[in-house]
Parts: structure tokens; sequence; C-alpha cells
């Protein structure tokens, strides 16, 4: 509930205060005495489009701040808590800041946010219904929202399933559609990764491969050079004496020498008889050295054949590696992910496959739940249409009837519903559309052709109470939804105020005096001699207040006895009407 408004620097308004309470609160005065500018700050507290157009003139900002009672687990009251806001034990407080130069600013709880949170917060507290909030009432998508609002529980799980259901529908048509729209291109690749990979089988190198020829073709090459340079290195370490002659020693028997010379004293010195073990080291590396020079030189042979093929292999291992710019590591590396590769893009027909099922599985069963939701809409269509007629025969629409027609348009890409392929969208396979009767023998025609302002307005209001019982939304604003209304029909939208006001705070902005007769708390604003409205413009009336005020507003003179006599009347007749048992809907 709005318990209190503080207005300052808007439009015609310098400084205002509305204190409000439950029930019926009921706004009058002149024309142009500031009423609109009341709506335009609820319109702004609510989250609405700021206007540097609507800062007074010759004020720097214009500033709306509001106090709603609101229960601590409110949806409204659990988002302004995760938006930072400080959430009194049961009260709200809302700002919004609109500068000269056009820039706002809009605070929650004391704590800055942006002004969609600050919309978000307050839909779900108030809403504001005028003129312009009545002509929504023509498109589709409220029609439709009226309607589901009305069909409640019974509708609420199959549309929560399908909401849920629907969004992965998209996601695997556009798996889909990617990887059909790929196929060619997929296809090239995976014929150019089977060239490659045909190749790399075919020469079947192994890793490292081409360093090892590398180092045998250099060992072909040089045979002779490497077979005198090992046997050089023998014959120093080893003597032939065949071919060396007797009394030639080579290294190893110098070696042997010295340690026979050294063995003889190592015993009287330890540091000796280490020497003496060293040089044992010695001839024994000697020696396995002087092994291995000669099984080197005996296996080095050039072999013309071998270095052919090497050659042969080389130019293969070469190839292979140019074409792929890198060494044959790199060229194994290449072959392992480029296999992962082709796997993956051979399984795309099998994954094609598959998602076509899901996508078929899927689309079945948002039909089935798209169905449940028709039957729904349709079974609470009848029974809505008959509420809101019922609601007119009170706003002096006795004869009129509403009928709210539920439809599905084929489409041949669209969810099967029975035998039928029908065009879906996030909200189901409907098109919701109100039409009105105004009396009998006429033709139901859409609200937008066949509703006068009048009509609409009527329509509207008459909506909204059908829903209040339903509605999370405490607080209910009317901007002058009697407009073209008058006499009987006048006095049927203050009862049917009245009646929305036992569930809701209602306030109303009228200049009709049968409304405003309805009243629980009636505000009156007024301008100053120069114009504006200040702190004591908008006043609230006691019971002689009303009476001059409904005078004011009957006949423009606020002492005619005439017209008092009539505001008594209207106030009687209105106090009589709100003791009445609110009609079934």
């Amino acid at each position: 509930m709005l318990e209190e408004m503080r207005i300052s620097g808007l439009g015609v308004i310098g400084e205002a205060v509305l204190e409000l309470s439950p029930g019926l609160t009921v706004v009058s005065g002149e024309t142009g005495a500031g009423k609109t500018m009341i709506v335009q700050g609820l319109g702004l507290l609510t989250g609405g489009r700021a206007d540097s157009g609507l800062v007074r003139p010759g004020s720097s900002r214009a500033v709306v701040e509001g106090r709603v009672v609101v229960a601590q687990d409110h949806p409204g009251a659990r988002r302004a808590a995760e938006a930072g806001a400080d959430v009194d034990e049961d009260a709200l407080l809302l700002a919004r800041t609109v500068t000269a130069e056009g820039r706002s600013r809009a605070h929650v709880g004391g704590r800055s946010v942006p002004a969609s949170v600050l919309a978000e917060i307050a839909d779900s507290l108030i809403a504001v219904h005028g003129q312009s909030e009545a002509q929504r009432l023509l498109r589709p998508a409220e029609q439709r929202l009226a309607l589901d609002r009305y069909a409640g529980d019974a509708l609420a799980g199959p549309t929560a399933l399908y909401r849920k259901r629907y969004p992965e529908l998209g996601r695997i048509r556009a798996a889909l559609a990617e990887l059909t729209e790929r196929a060619r291109e997929r296809a090239a690749e995976a014929e150019l990764l089977r060239v490659g990979l045909a190749e790399v089988e075919r020469v079947a190198p192994v890793a490292g491969e081409d360093v090892a020829l590398d180092a045998e073709m250099s060992r072909l090459g040089h045979a002779e050079t490497l077979v005198a340079a090992a046997a050089g290195g023998h014959a120093a370490l080893v003597v032939d004496d065949a071919s060396d002659g007797p009394g030639a020693r080579g290294a190893v028997d110098l070696v042997v020498a010295a340690r026979r010379a050294v063995a003889g004293a190592a015993g009287l010195d330890p540091e000796l008889t280490a020497l003496a073990g060293r040089l044992d080291e010695v001839g024994v590396l000697l020696a396995d050295v002087a092994g291995d020079l000669a099984s080197y030189a005996a296996g080095v042979e050039a072999d013309p054949r071998r270095m052919s093929a090497a050659q042969d292999r080389k130019a293969e291992l070469t190839a292979l590696s140019r074409a792929h710019a890198t060494d044959i590591d790199g060229v194994l590396e290449w072959a392992d992910r480029a296999g992962r590769r082709l796997l993956e893009l051979d399984s795309d027909g099998d994954r094609i496959g598959e998602l076509a099922a899901d996508h078929e599985a899927l689309r079945v069963e948002l039909g089935a739940l798209a169905a449940r939701m028709s039957d729904a809409r349709s079974a609470a269509a009848a029974a809505f249409g008959r509420a809101v007629a019922t609601e007119l025969t009170g706003l002096a629409m006795p004869r009129a009837r509403v009928e709210a027609v539920v439809t599905q348009r084929d489409a041949p890409d669209g969810l099967p519903v029975g035998d039928r392929l029908v065009a879906y969208g996030p909200t189901g396979v409907d098109e919701v559309e109100l039409r009105l009767t105004p009396h009998p023998g006429a033709p139901p025609r859409p609200l937008h052709k066949g509703a006068s302002g009048g009509e609409l307005s009527r329509v509207m209001l008459a909506v909204e109470v059908v829903l209040a019982a339903d509605a999370t939304t405490s607080t209910l604003v009317f901007d002058e939804v009697d407009a073209g209304v008058g006499g009987r029909a006048a006095v049927e939208v203050g009862r049917r105020l009245a009646i929305l006001s036992r569930t809701h705070q209602v306030i109303c902005i009228t200049h009709l005096p049968q409304v405003a007769a309805f009243a629980d708390r009636h505000l009156v604003v007024t301008k100053a001699d120069d114009g504006t409205v200040t702190r004591s413009g908008v006043v609230t009336l006691d019971d002689a207040g009303r009476v001059r005020e409904l005078s004011r507003m009957l006949a423009g003179l606020d002492e005619s006895a005439l017209a008092r006599g009539h505001a008594e009347e209207l106030l009687a007749a209105a106090a009589r009407a709100k003791s009445e048992p609110a009609p079934s809907v």
C-alpha cells in the first residue's frame, strides 16, 4: 500500500504531500490544477520514462518520493533486498529524481538503482491505469495476459513446463542448422584429412627417424675415413706384434707396465695403493675402448645399396615434412589430431540424426503441453467473458457481451497439436482476442474496432475487477478511467471502484462527482495565486469539505444550495451502496 507520496518541482507542483490510506482515495480539482502531475509523479515512481520537460520552470530538478507498506515476503520486497536496498519491517522507500538537463536517478530503500530495477520492483506494488493504459488492452498480448491471469493454476502448470522446455527447442534447431549448413564444408575438410592421413600411413614414419637417417647417411658416406680413424685409435692403444714388430708398446701396454711398477711398493703406503687402483681402472677402460674401436671399424662398410635406400627413405620423409611444414615428430602429432578430428566429422551424420530425433520428440512434447494450455485457456475464456459481461452490466452496459476468442494459426513448421501443425511461440500456440458485442444484434468485433473511448474504459475497469482477487499488486491507480461516461454509468464506475478497494488500495483521479462520492478519502488539488501547487495545495477533505467539492464538481458552484443538496444525496447513496455486499463474479 502506498502510504505517502511527496512531489517537488514537477510541472505546476512546487511541493506537495499526498497522505494516502487503504480503501478508495479520490483526487479531484479544477482543470489544470495539477492532478495530471500526480499521475506523472506516480509514473516516475514506477520507473516510467524521465523527461526534462516535466521539471517545473525555475527548478533544478523534480523529485518524487513514495513510502510503500509491504510485507517482507512480498516479491517486490525480495527484489528490493536483492538490489541491496534497506527494507524496513513494513515499509520500502522509493524515489526518482529528474534534473532540468534530463538526467535521472532512481533509489530504492536508500540505494541507487537503475530505473529498470525500480520499475521491476514498483510493478509488483503499484499499477497505474489511465487512458493510455486502457489502450494497452487493445493489444493481443495484453488480452492474452488478462485471460492467462484469470485461468490461474489450471494454466500455470503446463505453462511453466512449456516455458522451461521451449528454449531447448531453439538450441536444438540452431545446432541442426549449423551442422546442416556446414555439411559440405565439413565433408571437404574430412576428405583433406583422409588424404593427408593416407599419405602418412603410406610413408609410416617413426618418431626420430629423420634424425637417425641423417646420422646413418653420414656414416655411409664417410666409411673409409671412419674406419681409418677407428683403426688408428685402436693401433695407438693396442700393439699388433705382426705389424708393429717386437718391442713395440701401445697405451694399454704402457698402463700395464705402470701398474706393475707401482704395485711392487703399493703395500708400503696407502696413498700409493690408491694410485695403483686407479691405474687398474684406466687399464680396464683403455682395453674396453680398444675393443669398441675394433668392433666399430669392423662394422663400418661402404654399402652403396644401403646408401641408396637411405636416400630414398630420406626423400619420402622430407616430402612429408614439407607438406606439413614441420619435422617428422610434428607430422606424427598432426596425424594424431587429424585422426580425432576425422572421427568427430564422421560422427556428424550420426549427430544430425540424433538431433533430428531430439527435435521431433521435443516438438511432440511441446505440442502436448501447448494443447493443455489451449484447453485451459478455452475453458477459462467462456467464464472470463461472462464475468466481464457481468461487470459491464453494473457499469451501465447491461446488454453488452464480451468474448475471449482463442484461436491458432496453421504453419507447416509448427507444433503438432491434434491433427494440425500450429504456429507457436514462447507463450504457446494460442492467439487471444477480446471481442465486444455492445448490444444484441450487433456483430462481435475486436476491441480496437468496436469500442468507443468510454466503452474501452469500462471494459478495462471490468477486467480489473474480475482479476482483482488474484492480483499481487496492492495499489491500483486510475487516471480518469471514467472519461466518456456519465450519469448512471458514472455512479456504477464509482461503485465498482469501491468494490475493488475492498481488496486493494485504489487511487482514482476523477472529474466526476458520482465517482468521488464513493471515496473513503477525498483529496483536492488547488493552485496558489501564482498558478503553482504548494504544500498547502493538496488538502484532505472532511465531510463538509466533500459536500463543497462535490457541489463544485456538479455545478461549478460550491455554494449552490441545489448543488449541495445533490452532493449530499450522492454521498448518502454512495454510503448505502458501499454497505451492500459485493456481487459475486
